[in-house]
């Protein structure tokens, strides 16, 4: 709820580490993201600071991040940043900053990419949950049998009662 959502674009700076765990597929890679700004006494581009994140994708965006992502590679990174600080002994405090990833892609303002839908697993098949049958009578009976009227199904006793036709289409 209360959550720092970022957007990143930068460059994939390390290959991205693929694993299986109890939970779901799990990836992680470095991004380095460098601020650039005009400089009016060079008259050109200037890199500034560099900083690194931690990307952290899950499930099915584990999978494709790791089969589509290489090093050097322009991307954009949209998640949840998440700050750490370790306390090391006889070291100086460590600190990283994390992005739980939502969604990755590859950046087209420097570049093309190709398309691929992955196919998904085929879910198991889900239980029969069709209507029952609420009627008492086990099937309504037949045009031929002379209790209803071949035009309209009703019972020739009471044309209030009406059966709808069924038909099934396979």
């Amino acid at each position: 709820m209360n959550e720092t959502m970022v957007c990143v674009v930068g460059n994939v700076a390390t290959r991205p580490v693929y694993r299986e765990t109890v939970s779901g597929p799990s990836a992680r890679f470095r991004i380095a993201v460098t601020a650039r700004y005009w400089d009016r006494e060079k008259n050109s581009w200037v890199d500034g600071h560099t900083n690194f994140f931690t990307v952290w994708a899950n499930r099915q965006l584990a999978t494709n991040a790791a089969a589509s992502l290489s090093v050097g590679e322009p991307v954009i990174v949209q998640g949840r940043l998440k700050v750490r600080t370790e306390t090391r002994e006889g070291q100086p405090d460590w600190m990283s900053a994390d992005i739980d990833a939502v969604s990755v892609g590859h950046d087209l303002s420097r570049g093309t990419t190709a398309f691929r839908r992955t196919s998904r697993p085929e879910p198991n098949p889900a239980p029969d949950r069709s209507e029952p049958t609420w009627e008492t009578d086990p099937a309504p009976p037949s045009p031929t049998d002379g209790t209803t009227d071949g035009a309209t199904g009703a019972d020739s006793g009471d044309a209030t009662q009406l059966r709808p036709e069924v038909a099934m289409v396979t």
